[in-house]
């Protein structure tokens, strides 16, 4: 009877990254999206569906970029470790991750416009910063001309744009822009999570 081969703790870390992606990012995504999909009918008066469902629709979204938060901080530490990155490396990265953390929640606790801004900018600028220092593929990841051939630009682009609706979710209701502009995002996001999941198995295949 044949066995699964025993993996050593690098490898785990390696499937951490694609497997909280598959099992918990993407089915949460599908659902925020279908539940905006509701909360847009009900809104038109198309579907009487319950008072409820906008605000799942915004809980289902938090959910959903904290984790390709957790994502992308655990491809981080695997490209950290496997490239054995020193002790200074591992302690910018280490600061760089704390006060992307940091910044995320305050963007959830915040409910003034300008600091959800300012969050979600200082949550995405610390993980561009630790996606530019030198890991293992970056130069040739970073150097993609195009967004979806690179799985790291491509995943910091999709992260962008829902940490960007996060911090204007509160006021999409009461302005027409910004909702024509979230379904506008969201269009993006869903051919984004499309690349992603290629680019994402052609990395892992080519590795």
């Amino acid at each position: 009877m044949a066995s699964f081969p025993s993996l050593t703790p690098l490898q785990w870390l390696a499937l951490a990254h694609p497997v909280l992606i598959i099992l918990f990012v993407y089915p949460v995504i599908g659902a925020t999206i279908r539940l905006g999909i509701l909360a847009r009918e009900r809104r038109l008066q198309i579907n009487p569906i319950a008072a409820t469902v906008p605000v799942e629709h915004a809980d289902h979204g938090r959910w959903a970029t904290g984790g390709l938060l957790l994502a992308v901080l655990l491809a981080f530490s695997h490209a950290l470790a496997s490239t054995q990155a020193g002790v200074l490396l591992w302690g910018k990265a280490a600061v760089a991750a704390s006060v992307a953390v940091g910044s995320f929640a305050l963007l959830l606790r915040s409910r003034r416009l300008v600091p959800r801004l300012i969050a979600a900018w200082g949550c995405w600028l610390m993980l561009l910063l630790m996606a530019l220092q030198p890991l293992p593929g970056a130069a040739e990841a970073l150097g993609e001309t195009m967004i979806w051939h690179s799985h790291t630009w491509g995943g910091l682009l999709l992260l962008a744009l829902l940490l960007l609706t996060m911090a204007v979710q509160r006021e999409i209701a009461s302005r027409l822009w910004l909702r024509r502009m979230h379904v506008l995002v969201n269009g993006l996001v869903a051919l984004l999570l499309a690349t992603q999941a290629i680019s994402g198995t052609r990395d892992l295949l080519l590795h």
